[in-house]
């Protein structure tokens, strides 16, 4: 009865039309920002150097994110949503700043950190923002609008990012949020108006810590592994046994508390378990897409930053036609047939990926690109359903949430994983093909393939090496993209019969 009564005087101060448009651009701000960096990353590459540390930009931010967008949910039950919105929306604003006027990749990589911070807020909160001020009725129509957001950043995010790299710099790939994030704040601060009741903070402060620090040591490992250190060393070894034993502290933890980080009793459904583990594996995969075509599409096959991005925009318009045809798809046959035509069309963008030559040119990658995104869209919406359907209400958000947080949990693990394989694999080449050219060649060398004005040092001879070894190296990526999608079809096999 309270809650009802606090939802009337709050629906009576707050000016929902114009809260929602400031909730969809934090939304639009923080969906645009994993399909645009992935456009600007080989320009960023070529202008600050670094490539070895390629895959440290985005296990960065998503790092901090993943740990992050639980902590966030609480506090923002304990403040308020306003003033925990904005203080992640102020904190990605500042990370952006700073990471447009990086000189070095270093640099770059703690201000994506700062970045990482702030965005654990955005989605989250934005989110929640929208279940308060909205009725149960009302939510399913503006469910769609939120929806809308990641369809249109997803289709615009990788031209943004294209166009400006090509004819400005990269740097507004980054300053670009500053405008979007201020008219946002300023939006939900005029026209929100909550009422807090006070409670005692309840945040799972050590397990985010023992859960941070786990993930860390296996990312450093992961990226580094094969390249600046030894698979089969002490360094190895010790990286492997802290991540280890910090991971295990923490399963250790969450199970003796009252609210947990992440509530493992919900993994005892299995179909929730199914779920979970499935957004992990395509986690892992839709980071080793969206990070690494950019670069295949530039450096190997010789195009700009604009056509690079439009091949990973062929995969955002698969995922929403997906989505939208999943729901039919749901009724009709329920959603475990659904999400295995899902897994196939996932397996179908794998094998397409792996035989991707740079003499096949854009289409093919748009095409590869094209089904896996259609593969994700079909699973993704499967799965929420089916998770909705298997909890009840009062489990309903920490079942999504943990939903959410496995798939945030893969891109971060994905990023390390075949960011390291690609660094270990290219070396390796690079060190067998370096003689023939009488020239010590390093993953360093490929800044200059991507740089036009590096280029033109290089001999043509040289090129064709970088190139060819940049080509066995992300097929490698890709080939390991393919298992992912092999072991989350196996595991979709196990989901339960009934039908939604």
């Amino acid at each position: 009865m309270e809650l009802d009564k606090s939802m009337t005087s709050e629906k009576r101060k707050t000016k929902r039309p114009l809260v929602l448009a400031a909730v969809m651009l934090a939304m639009f701000m923080g969906a645009i920002e994993a399909t645009i960096v992935s456009t600007a990353m080989p320009s960023i590459v070529a202008d600050l150097g670094g490539f070895s540390l390629y895959s440290w930009v985005f296990s960065a931010y998503l790092l901090m994110n993943t740990v992050t967008v639980l902590i966030y949910g609480k506090l923002s039950d304990i403040f308020g949503r306003k003033l925990i919105i904005t203080i992640g929306i102020s904190l990605f604003l500042i990370g952006s700043i700073l990471c447009g006027f990086a000189d070095t990749m270093v640099q770059l990589i703690v201000y994506r950190f700062i970045q990482g911070l702030g965005a654990g807020a955005v989605m989250p909160v934005a989110t929640t923002i929208v279940g308060d001020i909205y009725t149960k009725e009302e939510r399913a129509k503006i469910q769609g609008y939120l929806s809308s957001v990641w369809g249109i950043s997803a289709i615009f995010g990788p031209a943004i990012g294209g166009l400006l790299v090509q004819y400005v710099s990269w740097r507004y790939v980054f300053w670009m949020n500053i405008p979007l994030g201020v008219l946002s704040i300023l939006g939900i601060w005029f026209f929100l108006h909550e009422e807090i009741d006070k409670k005692k903070p309840v945040i799972d402060y050590k397990g985010s810590f023992l859960f941070a620090l786990s993930i860390f040591a296996l990312m450093f490992l992961l990226i580094e592994g094969g390249v600046g250190i030894k698979w089969i060393s002490v360094t190895s070894f010790t990286l492997i046994l802290f991540a280890s034993i910090c991971f295990w502290l923490f399963i250790r933890h969450e199970r003796n508390i009252k609210e947990p980080l992440m509530p493992f009793d919900i993994w005892r459904i299995r179909s929730i378990f199914i779920a979970n583990s499935v957004s992990f594996t395509t986690g892992v995969m839709l980071i080793g897409i969206s990070s690494f075509l950019p670069t295949f599409v530039q450096a190997v096959m010789g195009q700009n930053a604009t056509v690079a991005g439009f091949t990973l925009t062929a995969m955002s318009i698969g995922w929403p036609i997906a989505s939208t045809i999943s729901g039919r798809l749901i009724i009709s046959i329920g959603y475990r047939k659904t999400s295995m035509i899902g897994g196939i069309l996932l397996m179908i963008g794998g094998i397409l990926f792996i035989m991707m030559k740079p003499s096949y040119g854009p289409i093919w990658a748009g095409i590869s690109s094209f089904f896996f995104g259609a593969g994700m869209g079909l699973t993704s919406t499967a799965f929420i359903v089916s998770i909705q359907e298997t909890v009840e209400w009062q489990q309903r958000g920490i079942a999504t949430a943990a939903n959410m947080f496995m798939r945030n949990f893969g891109n971060t693990v994905g990023a390390a994983l075949l960011g390291g394989i690609l660094n270990s694999r290219l070396q390796s080449y690079l060190n067998e093909k370096g003689a023939s050219v009488d020239t010590s060649l390093s993953i360093s060398s490929v800044n200059e393939l991507l740089s036009s004005e590096g280029k033109s040092h290089l001999s043509l001879e040289v090129q064709q090496i970088l190139q060819e070894g940049l080509t066995v190296s992300l097929n490698t990526v890709y080939f390991v993209v393919f298992l992912f999608a092999i072991i989350s079809f196996v595991f979709l096999l196990f989901m339960p019969k009934k039908e939604g």
